[in-house]
């Protein structure tokens, strides 16, 4: 999977944007809250940080070529270095949950202004209007 194809795969989420608050590392947002980055030096990717719940962390920070994220770990962020530490179809089923994850905390207007709607109460099911 490439840079480029991570970037589709998170703006292609319901209610991402992407913002470059930090020099060339591309930042994806739910409804103004982080849930993933590219890490960007000199033009091209280093990595792709991303949210994980607390078993995933644990699982995913215990793997190669993965670590607890830089000032973002007591928040379960992970960062992995490069590309080859996830097989494509999971970096794309993390981010996925990275962005269900921050939505499910957003305001329930939010969520609807967004076309993102919870299915239980739980909030770990979603209908995102595809």
């Amino acid at each position: 999977m490439s840079y480029t194809a991570i970037e589709r795969h998170c703006l292609s989420l319901p209610g991402t944007s992407v913002h470059t608050p930090w020099g060339e590392s591309r930042v994806f947002k739910v409804g103004g809250k982080m849930f993933a980055m590219i890490a960007m030096e000199n033009g091209r990717g280093t990595g792709v940080w991303f949210k994980a719940g607390e078993q995933s962390f644990r699982i995913l920070t215990a793997s190669d070529g993965i670590r607890p994220c830089p000032y973002l770990a007591r928040a379960h962020w992970v960062a992995m270095d490069g590309l080859k530490a996830l097989k494509p179809a999971e970096l794309k089923a993390y981010l996925t949950r990275a962005h269900a994850q921050v939505a499910a905390n957003l305001p329930k207007k939010t969520r609807a202004s967004l076309g993102i709607a919870a299915t239980t109460s739980s909030g770990t099911e979603w209908d995102f209007g595809q």
